[in-house]
């Protein structure tokens, strides 16, 4: 048994297996020699926090920004950093504690290929030339180790550049020096200006470079001669390239990796971009507040429904309509019928007036609308105090006949107007009146003939 560098203990027997499938271009987890793992990226509820897992290894990455002072060199651009930290549960040969040359590697290689090439616009981190940048951290966790960490430590740092939100800030104060941050409560975050997507893709070589497989595992890092990592983006831009182990290659297989490795960018490119999108819209859908609907809809229903659901709105709106107009036609034959009714009685009171002026009998009135006012010009309130205390009948006073201009008689008989109960039938109501006319006496009877004056 032999111990390799990644801490894997490996026997002779599966080193040679290993080599073995090689030639036949085969890999011993079925995999083709440039075939990848499964990539899964996924998203942490704060902005700027992903995790990405290819094939068995587990990579998380987190990105955080700070106010600080810029470099004197570069006083309008803001700082960009990466820092790996590798854990003893991912692999039992990473120490605890201060990070390991591996760890150190990995971060310059990530670092090296993002900032080089410009991918993060710096200038749009300077908040006050030469006073306050913004500086950017990137710290990948490893969680698992199996295999091929640079590519799985690069998607995962895009992955949460890409999600990653900064604080608004304004600058105020009359020397303009004043930098308030506003919390995202106050304002919307805002995201990082990124030009491009740089993809490392990896490649291993054996026996001296005549075999080559793209993203290696666990096993077969423990096996290979010599590794090559190339950071290109989708345009096929080389962003970096980095050698490592002592085997040496050839300018033609450096040129084949390159080729293999821009194809491979657009793929996982597309990727990248769709778990980011898909994030985007979840995080932007969190925020609108929904209310349910108070009436049930359906989607995609078909022709025939929606036609009769037409035809019943229809309906149900004419009808509406039709009650509407009704309801509008009772309402002004009310107002019609109480207009005429007031009419007839305003009528009805100057003819008994005059009836009576012009010396005949006094009429009954037998009837009126229930809001008819007593109190009107044609009687005296004082008359209807004084007659308010008899029930069932109706006296006629001294002011009453000075009302009507009638010569005061020495005696008047008060006239009482009986109505007529609900009981009684109109025949006999009219049988009533005109006993109650035949024997009623007019003034002419009050007055007393001349041979009857005293002399």
């Amino acid at each position: 048994m032999e111990r390799q560098s990644n801490g894997l203990t490996m026997t002779v027997n599966e080193r040679t297996f290993i080599k073995h499938s090689l030639v036949s271009d085969l890999r011993i987890d079925g995999r083709g020699p440039f075939d990848y793992r499964r990539l899964t990226i996924k998203f942490g509820r704060e902005d700027g926090s992903s995790e990405v897992q290819l094939g068995q290894t587990h990579v998380m990455g987190f990105v955080t920004a700070q106010l600080v002072q810029p470099y004197r060199d570069r006083a309008n651009e803001g700082t960009f950093s990466v820092f790996v930290e590798f854990s003893p549960m991912a692999d039992p040969a990473f120490e605890a504690g201060r990070p390991g040359e591996a760890a150190v590697e990995l971060g310059r290689v990530i670092d090296r290929g993002l900032r080089e090439s410009r991918a993060v616009d710096m200038e749009s981190l300077c908040v006050i030339a030469g006073k306050l940048v913004w500086a950017v951290r990137v710290d990948i966790h490893i969680i698992d180790n199996g295999g091929n960490l640079i590519d799985a430590a690069n998607i995962a740092a895009l992955a949460a550049l890409l999600t990653f939100r900064r604080p608004e800030c304004t600058v105020e104060g009359e020397d303009g020096q004043d930098v308030i941050v506003h919390p995202p409560e106050v304002r919307e975050p805002l995201p990082l200006i990124i030009h491009h997507i740089p993809v490392a893709v990896t490649f291993a070589f054996f026996e001296d470079g005549k075999y080559m497989v793209i993203d290696p595992s666990h096993k077969e890092e423990a096996v290979m001669g010599g590794r090559m990592t190339s950071t290109i983006n989708s345009n096929g831009d080389i962003c970096a390239v980095q050698k490592a182990g002592g085997e040496g290659i050839l300018s033609s297989s450096v040129m084949q990796c390159i080729g293999i490795a821009s194809q491979r960018a657009i793929d996982i490119t597309d990727k990248i971009k769709n778990a980011v999108e898909a994030y985007v819209v979840e995080r932007a859908l969190k925020k609108v507040k929904r209310h349910p609907p108070s009436v049930s809809m359906e989607v995609n229903v078909p022709e025939i429904i929606m036609r009769e659901q037409h035809d019943q709105s229809a309906t149900q709106k004419e009808l509406g309509d039709s009650l509407r107009h009704h309801e509008e036609n009772i309402k002004d034959e009310e107002m019609e019928s109480c207009s005429s009714e007031s009419a007839r009685i305003h009528e009805t009171v100057p003819a008994q007036q005059g009836a009576t002026n012009g010396g005949g009998n006094v009429k009954t009135f037998l009837g009126g609308p229930l809001n008819w006012d007593p109190y009107s010009k044609a009687i005296s309130p004082n008359l209807m105090k004084s007659t308010s205390n008899v029930s069932g009948s109706l006296a006629i006073t001294e002011e009453q006949g000075e009302l009507e201009g009638v010569q005061k008689p020495d005696e008047l008989h008060p006239v009482e107007a009986v109505l007529p109960s609900a009981s009684d039938s109109p025949k006999q109501a009219d049988t009533s009146n005109m006993e109650k006319k035949s024997h009623s006496k007019s003034l002419r009877d009050a007055v007393k003939p001349k041979h009857r004056r005293k002399k």
